[in-house]
């Protein structure tokens, strides 16, 4: 299944639905700008300390979000191979290129078959998807967020986007964490007054998996021509629309990961332009993990929110 992350031109989604586990790629034919932030105490990541404004590379070329633990950053080594086969990549001397591909991780292996993980084809595949594919913009149980789980709830893959101005901020997150989205004491997901209750009897019925292991991560992306400095600030206010949908957020056993792409001229932007795209990264973070909490299906054991919502979802 493959789409266009939420109207930001430039970027292409692709996912690799495995049941029990998957991978989703954020495509970049002509790069973006890009930053990271990571503020659980469990990440699993691959090539994140490039992303760092004080160093050399500017631009990456994909973002892979994968189920599977740490085996699943071997589905970048497939996203590499396929971009280089396309002639994407960072141009090195001669013919070479170098594909730029950061990728992070989810603890799903308790979901499903603890032995079944997305492997170099699946993000492979994943590419494929996203820039062959007819687009698709499902939400919930489907690639990186098919073995998702949300505390109790099954977690999923989720999307947002807002307008800002001239410019749009978008979303897509893994929603897999430790903490819980659902506030006991109503029922309500947290910070989303407009979203049906859950039944609080059948939600504190639930037992979590046994683990708490899990992570949270996504991409938070714009056209605005923001710099690789100002990037980096996108991703870290991110994370405030993450603190605003789970509680806790960031714990010692959460690797929660955001990525942040541009793909503008990485002119920069002036401090109220800022302000106001600040402002919407961190709103869509957090709808986009209410949309993969409330889109995502039941199975493996796990109950979804769907399941035990006191009105049936649209």
């Amino acid at each position: 299944m493959s789409g266009v992350l939420i109207d930001v031109p430039g970027l292409h989604l692709g996912h690799t639905s495995l049941g029990d586990t998957g991978v989703s790629v954020v495509v970049v034919p002509d790069g973006a700008t890009a930053a990271v932030d990571v503020r659980g105490g469990g990440p699993g990541t691959r090539e994140t300390d490039l992303l760092e404004p004080h160093n050399t590379v500017q631009q990456v070329h994909a973002i892979v979000l994968s189920g599977g633990s740490a085996y699943g950053l071997a589905t970048a080594d497939g996203v590499m191979r396929e971009l280089e086969s396309r002639g994407i990549g960072f141009p090195v001397i001669g013919d070479i290129i170098v594909p730029i591909v950061p990728a992070a991780v989810i603890f799903d292996l308790l979901v499903g078959d603890s032995n079944h993980r997305p492997s170099a084809l699946d993000g492979q595949s994943a590419v494929c998807a996203a820039l062959d594919g007819l687009p698709d913009m499902s939400s919930g149980s489907v690639g990186a967020g098919c073995g998702a789980t949300a505390g109790a709830l099954r977690g999923g893959f989720g999307q947002a986007s807002m307008q800002v101005g001239k410019y749009v901020v978008a979303a897509g997150i893994v929603a897999n964490p430790v903490g819980a989205v659902v506030d006991t004491r109503d029922g309500t997901l947290w910070g989303a007054p407009g979203i049906a209750p859950v039944d609080v009897a059948a939600f504190r019925a639930l037992q979590p998996l046994a683990t708490k292991l899990n992570t949270t991560i996504g991409v938070v992306a714009t056209n605005a021509p923001i710099t690789k400095q100002q990037a980096k600030r996108l991703a870290m206010v991110g994370h405030d629309g993450l603190a605003r949908a789970i509680r806790p957020a960031h714990s010692p056993l959460d690797g929660d990961t955001l990525f942040a792409l541009s793909t503008g001229a990485a002119d920069g932007v002036t401090l109220d332009d800022m302000v106001a795209l600040s402002t919407a990264a961190a709103e869509v973070v957090h709808m986009a993990i209410i949309d993969a909490v409330t889109a995502a299906r039941s199975g493996y054991g796990v109950t979804s929110y769907r399941d035990i919502a006191m009105e049936a979802p649209k």
